[in-house]
């Protein structure tokens, strides 16, 4: 007999559980708060809000079901298996934050404070998690946007996905300097990292850059499988170019960056505690991951 599915609740430290744990108490943390002109108020009616949507999903996982809880920061440590249908309770980045480390599962998001997220990467309410849960389970699967996502491969296998973008550069945003290669041509490069992104991580980080060089060229969707990379603040100089600064990355292109620093590191979607380590001479390839994010809509 096969396994029930498993139902896994992703959701991340509250603002309000960070006050408690660094002040110990509830005054403590409200006299923080108003010496800095803020209210304790604010930051307990998120709190509760986002107690409430996790109580709700908990209740409307179906019974036969089984269920557990994982927190953002354990999320490079736990084992998501292959059945299993995983609801995000919270902002758009947690989404992100969570896609690295799936393999294909289904996943929900569950917007805990509409109006303030853009409601993006978590599209529903709590009381669509039974709805969409079942759906996961469905022979069908449910209806879901299959999500582009970048990877970043290592000369030494390390390798990383990420939903929205991948940096590579030093761990402290100083200048990096490694050698460019794209298709028949490279560049010795001086700058303060490279950027390659997503159709999903174009609403971000990505944007930024692409409308500082005057958005010549359109964006990718999210489901598209094509990617755009950036240099930042690349450096001219006697030894280092500045030709190959931005561009689009088609689903079997690879940007091929060999490292010529001591040490650089490459990370998804802002977690730079998950990152890999490149040395002096390594090489590590972006592009298209094969793996895709299914979120169901």
């Amino acid at each position: 007999m096969s396994l029930a599915p498993r139902a896994v609740l992703v959701h991340r430290t509250t603002e309000y559980e960070e006050l408690l744990a660094r002040h110990g108490t509830h005054g403590q943390a409200e006299f923080f708060l108003s010496s800095r002109g803020r209210s304790v108020a604010d930051v307990l009616e998120r709190h509760q809000r986002t107690g409430r949507a996790l109580r709700d999903v908990a209740a409307a996982v179906p019974l036969r079901w089984r269920q557990t809880r994982v927190e953002r920061a354990d999320l490079d440590r736990f084992l998501f298996a292959p059945q299993d249908v995983v609801v995000v309770v919270g902002q758009d980045g947690l989404v992100a934050n969570t896609a690295k480390y799936l393999a294909g599962q289904p996943v929900v998001g569950i917007d805990t404070d509409p109006g303030r997220n853009p409601g993006v990467l978590v599209r529903h309410r709590p009381v669509d998690a039974g709805r969409l849960l079942r759906a996961a389970a469905s022979p069908g699967g449910g209806t879901a946007d299959e999500l582009t996502m970048v990877e970043a491969v290592a000369d030494d296998t390390q390798r990383i996905v990420a939903l929205n973008e991948i940096y590579l550069g030093r761990p402290g945003h100083q200048t990096s300097r490694y050698r460019l290669g794209l298709r028949d041509g490279a560049e010795v490069q001086a700058s303060s990292g490279v950027l390659v992104g997503t159709g999903t991580g174009a609403t971000g980080w990505l944007r930024s850059l692409w409308l500082e060089r005057g958005g010549s060229s359109p964006l990718p969707g999210p489901s598209e499988r094509r990617l755009v990379w950036f240099v930042r603040e690349a450096w001219p100089s006697p030894a280092t170019g500045t030709s190959l600064v931005e561009g689009t990355l088609a689903t079997s292109e690879r940007l091929a960056l060999t490292v010529e620093s001591d040490r650089l590191v490459a990370f998804g979607d802002g977690m730079e505690s998950d990152a890999i380590e490149l040395t002096w001479g390594q090489t590590v390839r972006l592009g298209v991951s094969d793996t895709s994010l299914r979120l169901l809509v």
